[in-house]
């Protein structure tokens, strides 16, 4: 089968369906690829580079339409763009057959199948390497940050100089989905003083993780919806988050929001009155324009300058970064592409059993299958039956608890077991027996302070530096006369050896293992 690639129409859009880089692992699954000429020339993709990597280059947009069985697509196709498509054809992209009803007659219509790329089934975790709206949202948090410290007139991380002190920055962002947290990453990196909010409270971890500072709402609520996104919170909430955020308007440089629901206008979350009461020169980044904005004084498309704040609605933040954007959406199609030619025949199999699959499909042969069903999730392992709660014990009697005389008699005989130890073992005993409770004592209270987050390197480390048994291992295979010593019976030799080996390879793999884990928090 021919997958076509055809060059966007939609004004402002720069992306393109896939990159050269892809292509070649289309052709591995047994795809021929068309490249309509000029597609890719906004995303820095030459015809040239296409034809390098194998596709064929069709100059005109009705011809690539008509003559390719499956269409890639970014941007939902306009009214025109399905007049070229052939009968019976497949369709993959961005859809959104919500609030394209009329597409989708138009589409039905055609005989066509299509899979819309923004109705996967996100909570299936197999699903995520094909979730476009994951990688372009990160895109997109990326570049809402980059645009902010373009408009922005100072440094965004604080410096020292000779000509006087730069505080740092301060950024909030309201909302920590994907694109919130992008950006909290981003603005975090640049050196910025760094808040979030979100209505889900389970995303605070990932915030301070990144950098960012959770700021809490004092209205308690859950505000988890389904396939990741929030819900619409209760009107008191609101109040209590407006309040919240009438207050980080005073006090931070830039606002970044991000806050959007599926089927709904994005939500009003900054007023015009708090912009007014904004610093002059502060920055507002609405991720929202698109959907009437975040923000009460946001123009869809455009950078504007109200009461001294400069409010950026651009709509088009994954175009400005076409050449990434188009090599993540290209790769989520060829992953989606994977599932559907498992066989890597060049033949695709619309599998309306697959979950995955089936959430994607919206129309087949024409007719319109969305909404799909409830992906079946894997059932909940069953939980351990109750212990039976046993009755309290009667004083004195077995699990009751111990008492102080009990206590005092447990010490006694500590101590009068160490005093026997003391009055009959030889001298050098005592020595390293002291030795070896303090080591105990010092070792368990350096691992029990230590964060839980840094548990896997401090063990690995604590691994290789106990391996120092390696040395005892070495003294009793040394020569007996470098050592004044007489020569070890043979299996206290051979358990020497068997240490040395063991000891090698946990020293050698717990600094291997630091090395690997500490790598991961390096830039």
């Amino acid at each position: 089968m021919r997958i076509g690639i055809p060059a966007e129409t939609n004004a402002g859009e720069k992306r393109v369906a896939t990159v050269p880089e892809v292509v070649e692992k289309l052709i591995k699954l047994g795809f021929t690829v068309a490249v309509q000429s000029g597609a890719g020339d906004a995303a820095n993709c030459s015809d040239e580079a296409y034809r390098s990597a194998g596709a064929e280059i069709i100059d005109g947009a009705s011809k690539l339409w008509a003559e390719s069985d499956i269409v890639f697509k970014v941007a939902v196709p306009t009214r025109a763009e399905v007049e070229l498509m052939r009968e019976g054809g497949i369709l993959i992209g961005f859809i959104w057959p919500a609030q394209n009803p009329e597409l989708m007659q138009q589409l039905a219509a055609k005989k066509a199948t299509v899979l819309a790329i923004d109705a996967l089934p996100r909570q299936l975790s197999r699903a995520q390497k094909m979730d476009a709206l994951t990688s372009q949202a990160g895109v997109a948090g990326y570049r809402a940050v980059i645009e902010a410290a373009n408009a922005f007139g100072r440094f965004f991380n604080g410096q020292i100089t000779a000509a006087g002190k730069v505080p740092p920055a301060k950024v909030f962002i309201a909302g920590a989905g994907v694109a919130g947290l992008a950006a909290i990453g981003t603005a975090a990196g640049l050196g910025a003083i760094v808040r979030a909010n979100d209505t889900r409270a389970e995303v605070a971890d990932q915030v301070k993780s990144l950098g960012g500072e959770f700021v809490k709402v004092e209205y308690e609520e859950e505000g988890s919806g389904g396939g990741g996104y929030a819900k619409v919170m209760s009107e008191g909430f609101q109040q209590a988050q407006r309040e919240m955020y009438a207050k980080q308007a005073r006090e931070v440089d830039i606002i970044v929001t991000t806050a959007l629901i599926p089927g709904k206008p994005a939500p009003r979350l900054i007023t015009a009155e708090m912009v007014q009461s904004m610093k002059p020169g502060s920055v507002i980044v609405d991720m929202a324009a698109e959907r009437g904005g975040n923000c009460e004084l946001t123009v869809p498309g455009e950078a504007v300058v109200k009461h001294g704040v400069t409010i950026i609605g651009y709509t088009d933040l994954n175009s400005r970064l076409a050449k990434q954007s188009s090599t993540l959406y290209g790769t989520n199609l060829f992953r989606l592409a994977e599932e559907l030619c498992k066989a890597k025949d060049g033949i695709i199999d619309v599998n309306m059993e697959d979950d995955a699959i089936r959430g994607l499909t919206v129309i087949k042969d024409g007719e319109i299958t969305w909404p799909a069903p409830a992906p079946k999730m894997p059932a909940p392992a069953a939980k351990p039956a109750a212990k039976p709660v046993a009755a309290p014990a009667a004083h004195g009697s077995a699990g009751a608890p111990a008492s102080a005389g009990k206590v005092v008699a447990f010490f006694t005989a500590v101590a009068l077991l160490f005093l026997l130890i003391g009055a009959y073992a030889p001298v050098a005993f005592l020595g390293h027996f002291t030795v070896f409770v303090l080591a105990c004592f010092v070792g368990y209270m350096v691992v029990w302070n230590v964060t839980p987050a840094l548990h896997t390197p401090l063990m690995s480390v604590t691994n290789a530096i106990s391996s120092i048994i390696a040395i005892g291992a070495l003294v009793q295979i040394a020569p007996p006369t470098m050592l004044g010593l007489t020569r070890p019976e043979g299996w206290i030799l051979g358990l020497a050896v068997v240490a040395i080996a063991l000891t090698a390879v946990n020293m050698f793999g717990g600094f291997a293992v630091t090395k690997r884990m500490l790598s991961m928090f390096r830039k």
